[in-house]
């Protein structure tokens, strides 16, 4: 078989698989996972067999790749001491299974059409799984899914996990106002982009995540800001004035904000909530069509923003205020947070500052060589402050600190440094193709800092997908499916035309 007819079947599986699992309860539990891995890797197969292999070609892609092979071989090393085998076999499984994935997008989206699908095809993922979850909310006369006691009234189907079904939310959300915002896309596409972000807006509230909020708005600043157009400035404004319309409504009936009252009462504010947001999205989708017409006629028109190093500046420290702000007030605060009500959000007391003081003190007895995969869970079993039963650190980093150490951290740094890397030169070489995945892999980085989304794939696995993307943006795309060759990936020469 040809490359160029393995290369479709191998970008559809790569970029439709996140959406299958989320219905599997994200993909969380063994069986999912590994059925996962075993197509991920005989897809790689594939991809070799066709050639050539799908490896990285420049250093960037090679310490993206590196750094995720070594926190996967630790992780299967720390077996010798790791506290709960069974819980570190599962964390290696994972690993596993994102390192399939990081080849498989590098090795397909080199070719042009792959890519251009990324950004797409994730959004509209995501506005599945989290439009699934809302029509429970919407529609309870029709369908009854189940609701967890611990949820109290948040938006958990299908993943299962509320917070993850916002980071989701808020990845998707971003993702629909590059594309609202591409004008290089039909307007078809770019409506139906801007119709997407009302569902998608009322599920990031819905879940009452608040680092799903801040993350998502952060998302949306350092889009405007990798992408500085009047464009994507309007589309990204469209997109968080219809969040916040979709989440007020959600929030205006007690039977879709908590899942409150009689079953009469559900179903009545849900038809009035559904009829409501149908008419948002459809307001949303038009004027985005309208607008999307509007500069295709107007093709001439100056679509850059001024000063666009400032509109950069302006991000980070809006970024570095937001990570400060929710530290820093967690840990002035004490207390419980309420469950799915709006007084959730005006606070940001948390029990994972006690989880990540854990961490950092388990890291501290054991610096090089953590506790070992999935390790935390007994520590915190046996020195836990408050009587909770929890299994992950609730933070990418602290987890890497704790459970494999400074040798987890290196390598972690290495993965995250290859990435940036790989997403700096895509800006500059692909900036139109590279402005999404670099705001959409941002707000998940910034999720996944505060929370476990790196043990459920269906939320992490977009975020690998997109981090290949860039990977291969860096390396150069070709019309067809092989990359450019050297010379023609190459940029420029100082002062070349």
């Amino acid at each position: 078989m040809t490359r160029r007819a393995v290369l479709p079947a191998v970008a559809t599986c790569l970029l439709a698989g996140p959406t299958a699992l989320a219905f599997y309860s994200g993909g969380f539990f063994t069986e999912p996972r590994l059925v996962a891995a075993i197509a991920a890797w005989a897809l790689v197969l594939a991809l070799t067999v066709a050639g050539p292999a799908p490896l990285p070609r420049r250093p960037a892609g090679w310490l993206a790749v590196g750094g995720l092979v070594g926190i996967a071989a630790w992780s299967a090393i720390s077996l010798a001491w790791a506290p709960l085998g069974g819980a570190a076999i599962q964390n290696v499984e994972r690993l596993v299974l994102y390192l399939g994935a990081l080849l498989l997008a590098i090795g397909t989206l080199r070719a042009r059409g792959a890519v251009r699908a990324v950004e797409p095809a994730l959004a509209a993922g995501a506005t599945i799984v989290i439009g699934y979850g809302l029509a429970g909310r919407l529609l309870p006369g029709v369908l009854h899914f189940a609701h967890s006691q611990r949820a109290g009234g948040r938006l958990e189907q299908p993943i299962t996990y509320w917070n993850a079904e916002g980071a989701l939310a808020a990845v998707g959300l971003v993702l629909c106002a590059r594309v609202a915002g591409d004008r290089s896309r039909p307007a078809w596409m770019r409506g139906l982009a801007g119709a997407a972000t009302a569902p998608l807006g009322a599920g990031v509230y819905l879940s009452y995540s608040r680092g799903a909020i801040a993350a998502g708005v952060v998302g949306l600043m350092v889009l405007v800001a990798v992408a500085p157009t009047r464009s994507q400035l309007c589309a990204a404004a469209l997109a968080l004035a219809t969040a916040v319309a979709a989440g007020g409504c959600a929030a205006a009936f007690p039977g879709v904000a908590s899942l409150e009252g009689t079953h009469s009462a559900r179903v009545r504010d849900g038809a009035v909530a559904l009829a409501i947001l149908a008419l948002l999205a459809a307001a949303t989708g038009l004027l985005a069509a309208r607008r999307a017409r509007s500069e295709r006629r107007d093709a001439a028109g100056r679509d850059v923003l001024g000063h666009p190093r400032r509109l950069g500046a302006a991000a980070a420290i809006v970024l570095a205020g937001v990570t400060v702000g929710l530290v820093v007030g967690g840990l002035l605060e004490k207390g419980r947070p309420v469950g799915a009500t709006a007084a959730r959000l005006t606070q940001v007391s948390s029990n994972r500052y006690d989880y990540w003081r854990l961490g950092l003190r388990a890291f501290r007895r054991h610096p090089l060589d953590g506790l070992g995969s999935g390790g935390f869970r007994v520590f915190w079993l046996r020195e836990r402050p408050i009587t909770e039963t929890v299994q992950e650190v609730h933070s990418l980093e602290l987890e890497m600190v704790a459970e494999l150490g400074l040798v987890g951290l290196l390598a972690f740094g290495l993965m995250v440094g290859g990435v940036v890397a790989a997403g700096r030169r895509a800006l500059r070489a692909h900036p139109e193709l590279a402005a999404g995945p670099c705001a959409a892999a941002l707000v998940w980085f910034l999720h996944a800092s505060i929370d476990w989304d790196w043990q459920i794939p269906a939320v992490s696995l977009p975020a690998v997908v997109l981090a290949g993307a860039l990977v291969a943006l860096a390396e150069g795309v070709s019309a067809g499916g092989r990359p450019p060759d050297r010379a023609a990936a190459a940029p420029p020469a100082p002062g070349a035309r």
